[in-house]
């Protein structure tokens, strides 16, 4: 049979393909949407403009509020150092001891001429009682002269010497009094120099005025120390406050008793609330900021030299906020779920920006009004209906 004798009864059935074919809606590839089923019931928002303070980042640095450098008032060798970077010290702790065998002969030399000075001056008290009671003698006698002159029962010339003798021994009691008053006078500048001398000894211990910690040490044992060299830097325990610079735009913003955060990098932990504890009247010539000293909490861990940084409040700012939860992150993106007019949940992506506690600044992606879901479920997909739980 040949092939012509098929060919009417194929060509009715290659037609009625190629209808059928023809008949059916052509699909693109990667574009059919998603027909997902069913409802979730979650709850839903609308996005809202929100005001917040506009913060100001000071940036600075972490000090001891009590820091002291302890020198040395003396000349002398050090013979001691009890001490390191680091340590902590109790206050009368002996931190470092300088060679005292030169203090102590000085001591010693003071302490002799103290001696003689008082051994001079009761020797003057006694020639001064000597010379009070010769002119009291003196003077009685010249009285009794006087009497007798009168009466005539005793010569001009004897009544004379009488009252020259009686002169002469008050002239005696008055250079008394004026050597006792010189060796008095010797005795104290002793006495002050024995007081001087045994400072000077106590001196050569340099003690801890506070407890506190060492945060610098310049001096070693063999080290020659004049008044005036440093020792050690000591800065006192249980306080901290961190120095800040605001530029002087915005110093009007800033008030002595204001609380503040203080974010502490190296802490890692949530921000500390500082109190401005002093505003420096005078800005800095070169950078035109102002030091802000703010009093920090005690903090495990805190330390002098950390970097950081304090909010200040200069101004109010209107920001689009939505709930962190709302955030769905796909890979590197960020994005949330909106809810359109019929009610389905479409992932939309946006921009956001800083962080205020709960709350995440939306910068693009996102306008007020639109209503979006708070908290999405994990099995929340695009498309799917969404049924408010309110």
């Amino acid at each position: 049979m040949s092939r012509n004798h098929f060919l009417p009864h194929f060509l009715p059935m290659l037609l009625c393909i190629i209808c059928l074919t023809g008949c059916g809606e052509k699909i693109e590839p990667g574009t059919a949407e998603p027909h997902p089923a069913g409802t979730v019931r979650t709850e839903t928002g609308r996005a809202e403009i929100s005001a917040r303070p506009l913060m100001y980042e000071a940036l600075g640095t972490v000090t001891a509020k009590i820091k002291s450098t302890l020198s040395g008032k003396i000349m002398g060798i050090v013979r001691a150092v009890n001490i390191r970077e680091g340590d902590r010290v109790k206050q009368g702790d002996v931190l470092v001891m300088l060679d005292t065998r030169q203090v102590e002969a000085g001591l010693q030399q003071a302490e002799a001429g103290t001696a003689e000075a008082r051994r001079a001056e009761a020797a003057a008290l006694s020639a001064l009682e000597s010379a009070r009671s010769g002119e009291k003698l003196a003077e009685t006698t010249f009285k009794r002269y006087r009497m007798l002159l009168k009466e005539k029962s005793v010569s001009r010339q004897a009544y004379d010497e009488a009252e020259t003798k009686y002169q002469q021994a008050k002239s005696l009691v008055r250079q008394a009094e004026s050597m006792l008053a010189a060796a008095r006078s010797r005795v104290k500048q002793a006495e002050a120099g024995t007081s001087f001398a045994d400072v000077s000894r106590r001196d050569a211990s340099i003690l801890a005025p506070y407890d506190g910690i060492v945060a610098a040490r310049m001096v070693d044992e063999g080290d020659l120390a004049s008044p005036g060299t440093p020792f050690l830097i000591l800065e006192k325990s249980g306080g901290f406050e961190a120095e800040l610079m605001v530029p002087e735009y915005h110093i009007h913003a800033v008030r002595r008793e204001q609380n503040i955060p203080v974010s502490i990098a190296a802490l890692g932990r949530e921000p500390l609330q500082g109190s401005v504890k002093t505003i420096v009247p005078s800005a800095d010539t070169m950078s035109r900021t102002f030091m802000v000293k703010v009093t920090l909490p005690e903090q495990e861990g805190l330390r002098s030299g950390m970097f950081a940084r304090g909010y200040f409040p200069v101004g109010e700012d209107r920001l689009l906020l939505i709930p962190a939860s709302a955030l769905v992150q796909r890979g590197q993106l960020s994005g949330f779920f909106l809810v359109d007019d019929k009610g389905a949940a479409r992932f939309r992506l946006l921009r956001t920006g800083r962080t205020f506690g709960d709350e995440t600044e939306v910068i693009s992606g996102m306008k007020s009004g639109m209503p979006y879901v708070i908290n999405p479920p994990e099995e929340l997909q695009d498309g799917v209906k969404v049924e408010d739980l309110s």
